[in-house]
């Protein structure tokens, strides 16, 4: 014969059942809802995105790469900014295109045509970016 499953009753007449598990707390002594609906309103400084500050002026420049390959995007003419703070450009405009790069003589080099994707990381970074060359 086969196994007894010990199952348990549905019918509404049990208590455990029907009982309200936050019946017996108690709302005095709470603050009152906000008029707004919200929670934890937020600071003035929270609410609008702060602008970030010109960084200077960089150069994007589309050319072919050595050896006869296929175009690459050059950000040059960086002003004040460490090889750690241009490798992690580098790496989040990697990110964003979905292609390689690399860092070589103070530029970035990314592979392909992806001077739009460039120009939108460097101006989220706070640089004024313009298109050189053809």
């Amino acid at each position: 014969m086969g196994k007894k499953r010990n199952r348990v009753s549905v019918d509404t007449t049990d208590s455990y059942l029907v009982s309200n598990p936050f019946g017996s707390l108690e709302s005095e002594g709470l603050p009152s809802a906000p008029a707004n609906g919200r929670s934890n309103p937020e600071p003035a400084e929270m609410q609008k995105p702060k602008k970030n500050k010109s960084r200077g002026r960089v150069d994007v420049i589309r050319q072919r790469s050595a050896g006869g390959g296929g175009w690459m995007t050059v950000a040059k003419n960086f002003k004040g900014i460490s090889e750690g703070e241009k490798k992690a450009l580098k790496q989040s405009i990697q990110k964003r295109c979905g292609v390689g790069g690399s860092v070589k003589a103070g530029c970035i080099e990314i592979q392909g045509d992806k001077r739009e994707d460039v120009k939108r990381v460097l101006e989220s970074a706070g640089f004024q970016v313009v298109f050189a060359g053809g």
